[in-house]
């Protein structure tokens, strides 16, 4: 290894599966190759000493090379639970090539001791633990794991290093605001990891990283990240908000962003949204259950007009994306139609429908642990149609729920229905967001992939016809849902496939 002043750094992320997160069938219409970089390693890169030489490897752009794997005194590995099996790809080079591996991220800090040929363990929040990593690596006494139960002061936290970035493979930018959510989902790991006391840049941080972005020629959507946008909901009205509104004039910005349904209840807040130039939200809505939302804690939602708590967000200029659960303890074989029911009448047209899963470090996980009902091993990928828990419906009327539950709702005539709902109640005139290069050759490959060759062709040029009549200025929004629909049917079309061959081989 060279002298510490004189580091080689390569910093990898591994790919992630073909999930309905990916978007990976869609990216194809675009000519992109992955729907976000790696934020987090970015960010990690600005952290480290500025003598070192960095590169970036995302392996959902491109793969790793052996040579990039000689030239690197040490490889830095951040990712996800569902990046697993990559990451072992990754890991298992990185032996064989004789490198120094640093792993961080969700993945290792939720199962770090799952890796034993990682040689430093760098977990929770970089802005704690990296600096102690890198003074005792400069002193020659690094330990193999750097942990801390504290949280980030985000106001110190740097502008990502964009230029390692290859932007153009990307779908979309990425930014963060705040960590950390106040609610406590015993599902989710996000208080876990994160904390409930949410944690807030500073709006100028904001816009320096949005800068930045620019200046690396960055045009496109941005992602805020954030687990929970609003958790903050007066800081948002008064700092970022009206920075975003102040530092979009002139150009053509669209956001994305993740946030709890009680966003339904503030229609200032929504406005301010919608004019900053946020225009889908990610909401996690999880069964039109009270009883099964107040079983896992998710008070939030419980008690609510959920279908209104949608249509108003819709109608205020927001598309609502929706994460749904099956198999709470509390359900029954009603929650299957009533979950399709649901998704059909809100007009949620990326409605992502999961099998409940318990994460370690998580409340779910302790007591389905102290039940003795943990059964197989979490994939971090709840959408694949596997669960680690004993349903106490059974295992096969929750499996076969399931994919009816999935059948139903991505079957092009439901998806396309579903789809009219939603351009009806759109209160949007229109998504303001350049349209570029990657957006033609997107509407141009949907004519013949989809309008052409499609099982959906019909629904297709119905939907076409059906907006250019009704809503011609959604248009543009038509075709990207149609899009997104034939990649969901095609992640859809693999799920079942393997629940198939697991159900033949369970027989056989």
């Amino acid at each position: 290894m060279n002298g510490w002043c004189e580091m080689k750094v390569l910093l990898a992320y591994p790919e992630f599966p073909d999930t309905f997160w990916s978007f990976r069938h869609a990216l194809k219409f675009t000519g992109k190759r992955a729907l976000l970089p790696p934020l987090g390693l970015l960010t990690v890169a600005a952290m480290l000493p500025a003598e070192w030489e960095k590169r970036l490897v995302d392996l959902n752009v491109r793969p790793v090379s052996d040579a990039e794997l000689r030239w690197a005194d040490m490889v830095f590995v951040g990712a996800m639970a569902v990046q697993k099996e990559s990451a072992r790809r990754l890991l298992a080079r990185c032996r064989s090539a004789g490198v120094k591996v640093v792993g961080g991220g969700p993945l290792f800090t939720i199962d770090g001791e799952q890796f034993p040929e990682v040689d430093h363990l760098v977990l929770n929040e970089a802005e704690i633990t990296l600096p102690p990593f890198l003074a005792d690596l400069g002193s020659g006494c690094a330990r193999r794991i750097y942990s801390s139960t504290g949280h980030a002061d985000l106001t110190s936290s740097p502008v990502p290093l964009w230029r390692l970035a290859d932007l153009r493979r990307y779908a979309m930018g990425a930014v963060q605001f705040s960590r950390g959510c106040p609610f406590d989902c015993d599902f989710c790991n996000v208080t876990s990891l994160l904390g409930r006391r949410p944690r807030l840049k500073h709006s100028s941080q904001v816009i320096a990283e949005l800068d930045a972005l620019r200046g690396c020629g960055w045009e496109g959507p941005v992602f805020f990240v954030d687990d929970n946008l609003i958790a903050q909901p007066r800081r948002l009205k008064e700092d970022l908000l009206p920075a975003l509104v102040e530092w979009g004039r002139g150009r053509r910005v669209a956001f994305n962003t993740q946030a709890s349904i009680n966003l339904a209840d503030d229609p200032e807040l929504m406005g301010l949204m919608v004019k900053a130039g946020f225009e889908t939200v990610f909401v996690g809505i999880e069964t039109p259950s009270d009883e099964a939302l107040a079983s896992c804690g998710k008070k939030q939602n419980v008690g609510r007009d959920l279908l209104a708590d949608v249509r108003r967000m819709q109608r205020a200029g927001l598309e609502v994306q929706g994460g749904f659960i099956v198999g709470f303890d509390t359900d029954t074989s009603s929650v299957f139609q009533r979950q399709v029911d649901f998704i059909q009448r809100s007009g949620i047209v990326t409605a992502m429908v999961g099998l409940l899963q318990a994460i370690p470090g998580t409340r779910l996980h302790r007591r389905m642990e102290a039940q003795g009902r943990l059964d197989g091993t979490y994939t971090g990928d709840n959408v694949d149609g596997t669960t680690n828990i004993a349903p106490l419906m059974g295992s096969g009327v929750l499996r076969g729920g399931y994919e009816r539950v999935l059948r139903s709702i991505y079957s092009p005539g439901a998806y396309y229905r579903r789809t009219r709902t939603f351009l009806r109640e759109y209160g949007s005139r229109g998504r303001r967001g350049p349209v570029g290069r990657a957006e033609v050759l997107a509407f141009v490959r949907s004519l013949y992939r989809l309008g052409v060759f499609g099982r959906e062709r019909v629904q297709y040029w119905k939907l076409l016809a059906w907006t250019a009549v009704r809503r011609p200025r959604l248009l543009g929004v038509a075709v990207s849902l149609a899009i997104v629909g034939h990649h969901c049917r095609k992640v859809c079309e693999r799920v079942l496939a393997g629940a198939k061959a697991a159900e033949a081989r369970e027989g056989a």
